[in-house]
């Protein structure tokens, strides 16, 4: 079948394309991108996007904010199916996943970013206060302070 994991006959996989047909990267250009990065550690050691993955082999990935995941290769596959399908391919361990959890928890907690500016764009009064100030710097003061002057007759 084809969207069913791929267990007869294949005992390899390249690791690039079982990231793809895991669904962990979008295309397998970026899951070969990450590897190349470093984002990707195939048994605790860094990778090559053409390594082998066999079953029961462990990866530790780091994706964009989460917190690491380390999931253990269960079944291989070189096709992209659907989700479903995908999360049969792989398990991840019980410390990442708590690791996880707290991860989420402690974004779900943290202050909103946009909360600690306390003013957001300056208002008609504001900018005319600003605009004064830029004015009100002499300019014709400028060649003073630079020594290489045209004016400057030394």
């Amino acid at each position: 079948m084809k969207n069913t994991p791929d267990l007869h006959g294949n005992d390899k996989v390249r690791l690039d394309k079982w990231l793809w047909a895991a669904r962990f990267y979008k295309t397998r250009g970026l899951s070969s991108e990450a590897i190349d990065k470093g984002h990707v550690r195939l048994n605790g050691l860094p990778a090559k996007p053409s390594r082998e993955v066999k079953a029961g082999d462990t990866l530790e990935l780091r994706m964009a904010q989460d917190a690491p995941r380390t999931v253990v290769v269960r079944a291989l596959s070189g096709v992209r199916g659907p989700a479903p399908v995908a999360a049969l391919l792989y398990e991840e361990t019980e410390a990442s996943l708590k690791q996880r959890r707290e991860a989420a928890e402690q974004r779900r907690l943290a202050p909103e970013p946009a909360h600690s500016q306390p003013l957001g764009r300056p208002t008609k009064r504001d900018r005319r206060h600003i605009e004064d100030w830029r004015n009100a710097a002499p300019r014709d003061q400028w060649n003073d302070r630079w020594s290489a002057s045209l004016d400057d007759p030394e």
